[in-house]
């Protein structure tokens, strides 16, 4: 796509949260996430983000602002509070615009939203009900969500489910509570813009780690019911799972290579993660690409990935890979 430029050095969302950071009290949150933009600018990310600093965890950023979802008290093996759907979800109001807009006063480079995927909080949040009746109703959510974002000037979405890359092996593996044909019926709707102003660009990250062996006719079949047009896939190892994500992937879409590893404690050797970019390069236009670590580095603010140093570092070596790849043109 003739502007993926803009956003070639790219990150998941959530960063290590600073030490201190008191998420009861605003001007904490708001002195943190400068400090998180400053880090970005700093590290010429091509996109901000406010680093989830205002949320527990990655669901935070919809589901505290949702009525008939509670929390329980309880914390799930990941860290992130257990929360319960009692009825249907509905927004209380905005979920994150007002803080994109403040995001975007901080800095000319673009914000950057991520929002867990419909399918994901479904798939999630425990309830009585039809998971896939809860997941229509989260994704009338976050459809609508992304238009407000858009008309705030948002130019970079992603959504996240971390469960359906799994589920595009042969094996026929739910997406927690729901089925693979159903994720994609919850999604689908969401990441359609019937309008869309120039250099939008709505992402969808499928998860950080394939299947063993990628069924093509699923990883087809992905591609073709999600509109997404930015796609945010795994190339840890260039192995042939995450090669044939690559090849099914529609030549219209844009690609974002997650080609650093956020769990990993050292640094990868750049010659062997450009080794794997050139790989991917045979099968996609690197014009259509873009780089990023693997994941979020705290997608559950009381579990980061890494230290703040160790993050540092990694985002460093993204920038320095898109150098090496595209030289200076962003």
């Amino acid at each position: 796509m003739a502007d993926t430029f803009n956003y070639r050095i790219d990150h998941h969302g959530s960063l290590v949260r600073p030490t201190g950071l008191d998420r009861t009290d605003a001007a904490s949150v708001d002195a943190a996430v400068a400090e998180a933009v400053a880090l970005q600018r700093a590290l010429r990310t091509t996109v901000v983000t406010d680093g989830g600093h205002p949320y527990d965890d990655a669901l935070g950023i919809v589901l505290d602002h949702v009525d008939g979802v509670r929390r329980t008290g309880e914390t799930a093996a990941d860290g992130s509070p257990v929360r319960v759907a009692d009825t249907l979800p509905k927004a209380a109001g905005p979920l994150a615009v007002d803080r994109a807009e403040r995001l975007a006063g901080l800095t000319v480079i673009a914000p950057k939203v991520t929002l867990p995927a419909p399918s994901y909080l479904a798939a999630t949040v425990s309830s009585p009900l039809p998971a896939r009746e809860v997941g229509e109703a989260f994704a009338e959510i976050v459809r609508a969500e992304i238009a407000r974002l858009v008309d705030a000037g948002v130019r970079l979405i992603q959504l996240d489910n971390p469960l359906l890359l799994a589920a595009t092996g042969p094996d026929d593996t739910p997406v927690g509570a729901l089925s693979f044909a159903d994720a994609l019926a919850v999604d689908a709707p969401a990441t359609r813009l019937d309008t869309r102003p120039e250099g939008v660009r709505i992402g969808y990250c499928p998860g950080a780690t394939p299947p063993a062996a990628v069924d093509r006719a699923k990883a087809g079949r992905l591609f073709a019911e999600m509109t997404a047009d930015r796609w945010v896939l795994p190339l840890l190892t260039a192995s042939a799972a995450e090669l044939d994500l690559i090849r099914a992937l529609p030549e219209d879409r844009d690609v974002c290579f997650g080609v650093v590893d956020a769990a990993r404690a050292d640094p990868e050797d750049i010659d062997t993660a450009l080794d794997r970019l050139d790989a991917a390069g045979e099968l996609k236009d690197l014009e259509d690409a873009a780089v990023a670590p693997s994941s979020g580095f705290a997608d559950v603010a009381a579990r980061p990935l890494q230290t703040a140093e160790g993050q540092r570092r990694k985002l460093v070596l993204v920038e320095t890979l898109a150098r090496y790849i595209w030289g200076n043109e962003f």
